[in-house]
């Protein structure tokens, strides 16, 4: 299963079309392909989907979505967490950092 938790853009790397962005703590690649130019900024909260920026959201929604992934991942064993947010590493086509 994919999960679309809400990510920031930390780095973009206009040559290939690409943003580093940061879940959770995890860092990864994500490509900027089905964005319009110069939509996504640094600082930018996104959601992912195989591999893909599909869209920017609002901070205010990203930090409360997050805040209920870290109460979800609080109840979890210490495998069981790194297993939910290493997981989305395993969809299709899913660009790696």
């Amino acid at each position: 299963m994919c999960l679309s938790i809400p990510s920031r853009v930390i780095k973009i790397d206009y040559k290939n079309n690409t943003a580093t962005i940061d879940t959770m703590g995890i860092s990864r690649e994500a490509s900027l392909d089905l964005m319009e130019e110069n939509s996504i900024q640094i600082g930018d909260f996104v959601l992912i989907h195989i591999g893909f920026i599909m869209n920017k959201i609002d901070e205010e929604d990203a930090i409360i979505s997050l805040n209920t992934y870290r109460e979800i991942l609080d109840a979890m064993d210490a495998e069981e967490r790194q297993k939910a947010i290493l997981e989305s590493d395993n969809c299709p086509n899913t660009t790696k950092g």
